[in-house]
């Protein structure tokens, strides 16, 4: 793959509500946008670097500065070649646009299954949050889209409202739907306990990240029989992976512009397959762009996907792309949605600079 020049754009769009991450309430999107062209300018691949503020470290503006010492003091024709030190929104962008371009040029899709094998849908999990009557009217809603697999919001804030939305969901459609949780580190060891009490056995069936002190995860499970996935641990302290009795874990949250980039996601999805554990892809309300591109590499990394987290289209008023990111039945028809996420409006975009390769 041989590129002839690169155009930088940014985009704004808003959310359809304000959308609290990490105690940083946001009312937008933002982003950088790769436009990489081919030699023959046959061919134009696209790939997103937009770091969620109040999950990563780095900024839209600082992200965007390092793009640009990249592009001026590094020769990149392939992911595998990129400089080490990237923050993980960069390389996630630069491989997906290297990677797309591939696709492009030769007509394949890209070729990341680690089994020789690509699944046909990716099912999709809902994102479920607010006070329990709205809760439950979303899930109602969602359920008659198809959805089988809702994920909760649980702060150490209250507890309380999740507990009655958990009993409440369990009394409606126990047996019907897979019903996931996520404290995002917000529990102490003995709240998480005392939650755990106050919900109907077998209810559930993972938390993410329950505990501000993810070492202590094998013993919430001894005490519990609740497994855990792990999502932020991924990246703070990923050494632990290694170290929490594997019983305990049900599943890793993949969101590669976190982790490090799509060979990393990559990595971690294949560390899931071998230990029997699900590898659920997750973004960080990126654009139709990225959620293409995370629905072909889910898609790719096993034999049966998991529902993922890539519901969060819902919440942006509008797409970048032609054909907007969206589900059918709760399922992502996965050659259909990596093909039409090759087909951007620019007009959508804001050309901030354009370099040759």
């Amino acid at each position: 793959m041989k590129a002839s020049h690169l155009v930088i754009y940014r985009y704004t769009i808003p959310f359809t509500e304000p959308i609290t991450v990490k105690g940083q309430r946001l009312v937008q999107r933002e982003g950088i946008i790769l436009a990489l062209k081919s030699m023959e300018g046959e061919h134009t691949a696209y790939g997103e670097i937009a770091p969620l503020p109040g999950l990563h470290r780095e900024t839209l503006q600082s992200a965007e500065a390092q793009l640009i010492d990249v592009l001026s003091k590094h020769d990149f024709a392939a992911p595998g070649i990129l400089p080490e030190e990237l923050y993980p929104s960069v390389r996630t962008g630069l491989e997906m646009a290297m990677i797309n371009l591939e696709a492009l040029t030769s007509g394949v899709p890209p070729l990341l299954s680690l089994l020789g094998h690509v699944a046909d849908q990716v099912p999709l999990n809902a994102l479920l949050f607010g006070n329990t009557d709205l809760i439950m009217q979303r899930a109602a809603k969602y359920f008659s889209l198809g959805y089988r697999t809702f994920k909760l919001k649980v702060t150490a804030s209250d507890t309380a409202n999740a507990i009655r939305s958990i009993n409440a969901l369990h009394r409606t459609y126990a047996g019907r739907i897979a019903l996931r949780l996520d404290a995002n580190q917000s529990l102490s060891l003995d709240e998480a306990l005392d939650f755990a009490g106050n919900i109907p056995k077998g209810s559930i069936a993972y938390i993410e990240e329950p505990l501000t002190e993810a070492e202590l995860i094998g013993e919430f499970y001894a005490k519990t029989a609740i497994p855990s996935a792990l999502d932020e641990t991924l990246w703070q302290k990923p050494e632990l992976l290694f170290q929490i009795p594997e019983a305990s874990l049900s599943a890793l949250i993949l969101k590669p512009n976190r982790l490090g980039g799509i060979s990393a996601a990559r990595q971690l999805a294949r560390y899931a397959r071998k230990h029997n554990l699900l590898a659920v892809f997750s973004s960080a309300f990126e654009s139709g762009i990225s959620l293409s591109f995370y629905t072909w590499l889910a898609a790719s990394t096993a034999i049966k996907p998991a529902a993922c987290g890539l519901d969060t289209y819902r919440y942006l008023q509008h797409d970048l792309l032609e054909t907007p990111f969206m589900a059918e039945n709760a399922l992502l028809d996965a050659r259909k949605i990596y093909k039409e996420g090759a087909n951007v409006k620019e007009n959508t975009l804001k050309r901030t600079s354009l370099w040759t390769l």
